[in-house]
């Protein structure tokens, strides 16, 4: 049932629905305006309450603010992902853990949930640290922030860089800060619901 607006219950107002979704852009360049302090840490605070199977939570997340960290970064990143990158208030390397298991016990005390994910523990940790980072876009842009997810960077350096030593791999980039609208490109068709959705 429908509310007397035609919206569903409880559902958030366009103006939120257009801040998530339907208005949110991917972002090429980026204004000097710096981040409010802490603002990696909220961040996490919202993406780590999204649901992951059996609560495995594989996502780990590099969040880079200084120039010396866009420094270790720079030698991975494509051309085309450079400049934008580097000028970025905040990159993040979205990654996960491979040996996230270790960590189950913790955080799924109802029962021992390490044999549930055996042989699968490297599709589990991507498909669920790939929600996390979805997660983290949605989180950011409920801030009032903007986001640029990449791909067009070595993972084998990034790697290497980062997270040598680790059972840690990275899975993509997002830099995140406020958009400049001139770099936006004109927004991209996308499937309709009869061309990308079956209902059975």
């Amino acid at each position: 049932m429908l509310d007397d607006d035609g919206t569903m219950p409880g559902a958030f107002g366009a103006d939120a629905l257009a801040t998530l979704f339907s208005e949110a852009r991917s972002q090429n360049g980026w204004r000097d305006t710096p981040l409010p302090e802490g603002t990696a840490e909220k961040l996490y605070e919202l993406t780590k309450w999204g649901p992951t199977s059996g609560n495995c939570l594989p996502g780990r997340f590099v969040f880079i603010e200084t120039e010396e960290g866009k420094e270790r970064l720079r030698p991975a990143l494509s051309k085309g992902n450079l400049d934008k990158t580097m000028a970025a208030p905040m990159t993040v390397i979205v990654a996960h853990d491979r040996a996230f298991v270790d960590k189950l016990p913790e955080l799924f005390p109802h029962g021992d949930a390490r044999p549930w994910f055996k042989g699968i523990e490297d599709q589990t940790a991507f498909r669920n640290g790939s929600l996390q980072g979805a997660y983290l876009m949605m989180a950011a842009r409920a801030l009032g922030l903007d986001c640029g997810p990449m791909s067009g960077f070595d993972a084998a350096a990034v790697d290497a860089e980062f997270f040598a030593d680790t059972d840690w791999t990275v899975n993509f980039l997002v830099n995140v800060g406020y958009g400049d609208p001139s770099k936006v490109w004109d927004r991209l068709p996308r499937l309709a619901f009869d061309d990308a959705c079956m209902k059975v």
